[in-house]
């Protein structure tokens, strides 16, 4: 009895933990707002963390606005931020110390979207509460006209940082992926001795084993090109700087910027609007590249494409790679028409509708139709696979297209 007793009391008590948690994340969700129907009054940091919500999702001082509204929806409610540069300080502070770094980058989105604060990431002390991010670059590299000088080295100093980090995660593997295949793909059939790739070989003649003699016989010999300083192949990344494509300018910037440091690849980096700049010579410093932008505006494809084929010396040995959401403001015909040119001269065309983690992005799908029926699929891709993207590209085999495609 005393045994039964005893569970019977740990499971009423883990149910009712349960339920009291269940009730609080409501709470917490619903704001507190007097048709919520939790009841439930929240002290200590729970009441601390359901301010900093508050003030970005909610509905202002007392106990909102009596709509009952949850934070999810958005509703009515308005917000308490306002438009002090010390109160929104302080609220950055409170949300890095009560959330989780990946929430707090989802909060400072939403202040931004939601209040209108893009104004006073101008401030040098703003910047330098804030948790950096791809969307935080993007943000300020819009705002990069606009910004003062006194802020302009912060804000270096914050898209540095997020580059650096961005680079340390990508660049070993970007470069050992790219090298294996130049290697592939500049493999001969009649090597000199200390160029033959043994181990190709022997799998290659297996067929000719000759078991009397414990020896294969290398009917074919497998091996690299010789090894030299000379470019192997030829890259332009061509890059819609429009202002829904902020995440994949910052990681094409990036891995503009490995293309260049390997000596074998030669990279063009091009962005474009409605005019095309090309940032090549910047290359060696993406955070220049960056600077050297310009997000938002209309969107020339055509133009874009114009000037990269014109740049190609070498078309079978070239890689293009466009990164558009395809919204053209140009000549349709006519963009479709360079496509199609530079793929029968030999160049390999890649079009990549985005290059991020945002998952689907929005596009015009008749020119992702048209593209496909060119033989060049459009399509998202992840700076993770980017390197083998790239790789398949050089080496002149099907791309690995992501199911969601």
């Amino acid at each position: 009895m005393t045994t039964t007793g005893t569970t019977t009391g740990t499971t009423t008590g883990t149910t009712t933990d349960a339920a009291d948690e269940r009730l609080r994340r409501w709470r917490m969700v619903l704001g507190g707002d007097s048709a919520d129907g939790t009841g439930r009054t929240l002290t200590g940091q729970d009441a601390a963390m359901d301010g900093a919500l508050t003030a970005l999702y909610g509905g202002g001082g007392g106990g909102g606005n009596g709509t009952g509204t949850s934070r999810k929806s958005g509703g009515n409610r308005s917000a308490g931020l306002g438009a002090s540069a010390p109160s929104v300080a302080r609220w950055l502070g409170d949300i890095r110390t009560y959330f989780p770094s990946s929430v707090v980058q989802v909060m400072q989105r939403d202040a931004i979207q939601r209040l209108g604060l893009s104004a006073l990431l101008l401030e040098p002390e703003m910047l330098e509460a804030v948790e950096a991010d791809v969307h935080l670059v993007g943000t300020l590299l819009s705002l990069n006209k606009a910004m003062p000088e006194t802020t302009k080295e912060t804000a270096r100093a914050v898209v540095r940082k997020v580059v650096a980090d961005i680079e340390k995660r990508l660049a070993t593997r970007t470069r050992a992926t790219l090298t294996g295949a130049l290697d592939r793909s500049a493999r001969i059939s009649r090597p000199r001795h200390r160029d033959i790739d043994w181990d190709r070989t022997i799998r290659a003649n297996l067929k000719n084993y000759l078991p009397e003699y414990g020896t294969i016989v290398p009917e074919r010999l497998i091996g690299y090109g010789r090894a030299s300083q000379s470019v192997k192949k030829e890259v332009v990344l061509c890059i819609d700087q429009s202002g829904s494509m902020a995440a994949s300018v910052v990681y094409a910037s990036v891995f503009g910027a490995v293309l260049a440091s390997m000596r074998s690849i030669s990279t063009r980096l091009v962005v474009f609007d409605t005019a095309v700049v090309d940032l090549t010579d910047q290359l060696d410093d993406p955070v220049d590249v960056l600077f050297g932008t310009q997000l938002g505006g209309g969107t020339d494809i055509n133009r874009a494409l114009a000037y990269c084929q014109s740049r190609i010396t070498r078309p079978a040995d070239t890689v293009v790679v466009l990164i558009s959401d395809l919204y053209e403001g140009g000549i349709r015909n006519e963009m479709l028409k360079r496509v199609a040119a530079m793929r029968a001269s030999g160049t390999q065309f890649v079009a990549l509708l985005a290059l991020s983690d945002e998952g689907a992005p929005a596009y015009d799908r008749d020119h992702a139709a048209a593209l496909a029926a060119l033989g060049a699929p459009a399509f998202a891709c992840t700076p993770d696979l980017f390197p083998e993207v790239m790789a398949a590209a050089i080496e002149k085999r099907p791309l690995p297209i992501p199911d969601t495609a």
